[in-house]
C-alpha cells in the first residue's frame, strides 16, 4: 500500500515538474521576444548602421522564424549551452553563472538557517509563555515588534545595517566577500523579515498545538517542560515549518537580488542587475532559468521530506511547484 502511494506521489510530482519546466523554458525564451521594440537595435545603439544591426539580429537568431528560434534554444539547453554574454567579452553564460552561483547559494542557505534557528524557538517560546492568555504584554510586544521589522524593506534594512555597523562602528566590512565577517550584514538583511514572518506563524501554530488533548494528557503526567514541548509539541510544527521554509528559501533567492546590490556581493543578484542595465539578454535568460530550476528542485525536496514525515500527504493533493 505504501509503495503504491509513493508511486502515485512520484508520478504526480513528475508531471508537475515537467509542466513547470516547460513553462519555465518557454518563459525564458520569450524574454527576448516580448521586449518592446527591436532588441538588436537597442543593443547596437541608435547610431549603428543597418549592417551592424543585422549582425546582432543574426547573433540573437531574430532573423529566423519563431519556431526555429525556439527549436535552436531547446537544442542549446539540451547541450548545457546557455549562450554567450554580450557584455562580458563573449564569455559563456553557463561559466559566468557557475562562478556567481555559490555566492548566492551561500547567502540564501545561511539566511534560511538563521531564519529557522531563530524563528522556530522564538515562536514556540512566546506561545508557551503566553499559553492560556498569560503575559498579554509579551504577546502584544512580540506581535508589534515582528510586524514592525517584518515590514521594513530589505534594501532599507541593508542600508541601515551598513550605516550603523560598518560605517559608524566599523565592526563589519560594508561590501564585498573577501572575508567571512562580510557575510554577517547581508545574511541579517536577508533573514530579518522572514524571521519575523515565520516566528509569528510558529507562535500561532504552537498555540493551537499546545491546546490539543494529547498535550493536556502529557502535561497531566507531569512530564518535564523540555520533554513536553520539544518531544511532543515541536514535531507537530515541523510540517508547516518545512513548507514555509522551502517557500522562504525560494523567496530568499529572489531577495538576494536587492541585497547583493546593496552590499556589493558577487552573486547572481548583482549580476542580473548588471545584465539588465547592459541589456545582456542571454545572461538574463540564463539566470532566470537557473534560479527557476533551483526553486523547483527545492519544492520537490520539501514535498519528499513532508511525505516522509507525514505519509498522509502522499495522496498528491498538495504541491508547491
Amino acid at each position: 500500500m505504501t509503495q503504491s502511494r509513493w508511486l502515485r506521489f512520484a508520478i504526480h510530482r513528475l508531471a508537475s515538474l515537467c509542466a513547470v519546466l516547460g513553462a519555465l523554458v518557454v518563459g525564458t525564451f520569450l524574454i527576448v521576444q516580448l521586449i518592446p521594440g527591436d532588441p538588436a537595435r537597442v543593443l547596437a545603439g541608435q547610431d549603428a548602421t543597418g549592417a551592424q544591426v543585422a549582425v546582432i539580429r543574426h547573433q540573437l537568431r531574430l532573423d529566423q522564424p519563431l519556431w526555429r528560434q525556439f527549436w535552436s534554444y531547446l537544442g542549446q539547453l539540451a547541450h548545457g549551452n546557455l549562450g554567450t554574454s554580450f557584455s562580458q567579452n563573449g564569455q559563456q553564460v553557463a561559466a559566468l553563472i557557475g562562478d556567481r552561483l555559490p555566492y548566492t547559494a551561500e547567502l540564501a542557505f545561511l539566511g534560511l538557517a538563521l531564519v529557522l534557528l531563530v524563528s522556530v524557538p522564538l515562536g514556540l517560546a512566546v506561545a508557551v509563555g503566553c499559553q492560556g492568555g498569560r503575559r498579554g504584554a509579551l504577546d502584544s510586544g512580540f506581535t508589534a515588534v515582528t510586524a514592525l521589522f517584518g515590514a521594513v524593506p530589505e534594501y532599507v534594512l541593508g542600508t541601515v545595517l551598513v550605516a550603523l555597523f560598518a560605517l559608524k562602528l566599523g565592526w563589519f566590512p560594508p561590501a564585498g566577500a573577501a572575508t567571512l565577517d562580510a557575510l554577517v550584514l547581508p545574511v541579517l538583511a536577508v533573514a530579518v523579515g522572514p524571521i519575523c514572518a515565520l516566528a509569528r506563524i510558529v507562535r500561532r501554530e504552537a498555540g493551537v498545538v499546545l491546546g490539543q488533548e494529547y498535550l493536556r494528557t502529557a502535561r497531566g503526567k507531569r512530564l518535564g517542560a523540555a520533554r513536553l514541548h520539544l518531544r511532543h509539541a515541536l514535531p507537530n510544527l515541523l510540517t508547516s515549518t518545512l513548507t514555509l521554509g522551502g517557500l522562504m528559501l525560494t523567496g530568499l533567492l529572489g531577495g538576494t537580488v536587492v541585497i547583493e546590490t546593496v552590499f556589493g556581493w558577487p552573486g547572481l543578484g548583482s549580476m542580473v542587475v548588471q545584465a539588465i542595465l547592459a541589456r545582456d539578454y542571454p545572461v538574463i535568460q540564463g539566470i532566470v532559468l537557473v534560479l527557476g530550476l533551483i526553486a523547483t528542485s527545492i519544492n520537490i525536496l520539501i514535498d519528499i521530506l513532508l511525505g516522509v514525515l507525514d505519509p498522509r500527504r502522499l495522496g498528491g493533493a498538495e504541491t508547491h511547484a
